[in-house]
C-alpha cells in the first residue's frame, strides 16, 4: 500500500511533460508563422523575377550585308506587350 500511495502522489513526470507540451506548442506556432512568412516572401521574389523577364527588351534587328558574290537580308523582331501582364499579378 505504501508503494501505491507513492506512485499515486508522484507528480515529478507531470511537470516535465507539461513543460514539454508548452514548449512544443510554442515551437509549432512559431514554425507555422515562420513558414507562412517564408511562403509569402518566396511568392513575392518569384513575382519580381517574372516581372523582370516580362520587362526585358525582346526586340532585335540587324541590317543585311552584301558582298561580291552574295547578300543576306536583314532581320527584325518586335515583341508586343503581353495581355494582363503587370506588376503585382500574384496576390
Amino acid at each position: 500500500m505504501k508503494t501505491f500511495n507513492q506512485l499515486l502522489n508522484d507528480e515529478a513526470g507531470f511537470i516535465v511533460s507539461a513543460e514539454l507540451i508548452l514548449v512544443a506548442t510554442i515551437v509549432v506556432l512559431g514554425l507555422i508563422v515562420g513558414l507562412a512568412e517564408l511562403s509569402m516572401n518566396i511568392n513575392h521574389e518569384l513575382e519580381d523575377v517574372g516581372t523582370a523577364f516580362n520587362n526585358m527588351q525582346q526586340s532585335y534587328s540587324f541590317d543585311g550585308t552584301s558582298g561580291h558574290k552574295g547578300s543576306i537580308l536583314g532581320s527584325s523582331f518586335d515583341d508586343s506587350y503581353d495581355f494582363c501582364s503587370s506588376e503585382c499579378d500574384v496576390n
